[in-house]
């Protein structure tokens, strides 16, 4: 004779890393499906490295066009993940009423950040995988530090969060996705991501050597191509537009 077994129910949130995780592999699949984004965080990277090393068409200076090339595409991978990418997606998820829904979810809302920062950190690593062997293919030779090419990725990804989810959270998500895609094209420009600072006027390379995407590029560049152990002044630069970003971010970000 079999006796019924007793099931007690227990309600209740699992525990907060297994739901920081779920979310952030929801949001780095829902990333990597949309079709723009992967336009924006695969395509355009690529096709600018392989374009711009095989064929002359900008003044790179001494040395191989790859050398200089692929620090600069490394930056823009980053900007267009943490930024453009993030800006839009999450532009839209506020229009619809997503981050709203979320809010009121036990997932609190400084995990829900958590789990995007996860997912863009996620989709910078594959795009830094693939740029990297396409770059090797193309006869790039880099140096320098490891460690300072991390942090600089690292502080590079908090500066462009910080920006595009202050242009999310305040913006309507039409404005975002025209806003972040122009902004994206101008610092692509004007950003020494391809074309160097130095064939801009002296004024304009002040301005344009304090932009976060510059600061990337050139740190980088300084490390990968140059060998600097520590690129101080561009990791400065960095570390002030994720400050500043991430906490006008924190302060002004509308859910609704």
């Amino acid at each position: 004779m079999t006796t019924a077994g007793t099931y007690a129910p227990e309600p209740g949130a699992a525990p907060l890393p297994r739901m920081i995780a779920a979310q952030a592999a929801l949001e780095t699949k829902m990333l990597l499906r949309n079709g723009e984004q992967l336009l924006l965080t695969v395509v355009i990277p690529t096709l600018l490295l392989v374009l711009f090393s095989s064929v002359d068409i900008v003044d790179t200076g001494a040395g191989k066009a790859v050398d200089f090339l692929t620090p600069g595409i490394l930056a823009l991978a980053v900007m267009s993940t943490a930024f453009t990418g993030q800006a839009i997606a999450t532009g839209f998820e506020r229009r619809y009423g997503v981050l709203k829904r979320l809010a009121s979810s036990p997932l609190p809302r400084w995990a829900l950040m958590a789990a995007k920062t996860a997912s863009v950190l996620v989709t910078e690593a594959l795009q830094v995988i693939l740029l990297t062997v396409i770059a090797f293919a193309l006869g790039w030779s880099p140096h320098g530090n490891p460690f300072a090419v991390l942090l600089l990725l690292v502080l590079g990804t908090a500066a462009f969060s910080g920006l595009g989810l202050l242009m999310a959270g305040t913006l309507k998500a039409e404005a975002t996705l025209a806003a972040a895609n122009l902004v994206f094209l101008l610092l692509l420009v004007g950003g020494g991501v391809i074309v160097p600072l130095d064939k801009f006027p002296s004024g304009a390379q002040d301005v344009l050597g304090l932009l976060p995407i510059s600061a990337l590029s050139d740190g980088l560049r300084s490390v990968l191509q140059h060998g600097t152990s520590l690129p101080v002044g561009d990791l400065g630069i960095l570390a002030v537009w994720a400050v500043v970003g991430l906490a006008v971010a924190g302060r002004f970000f509308r859910w609704e």
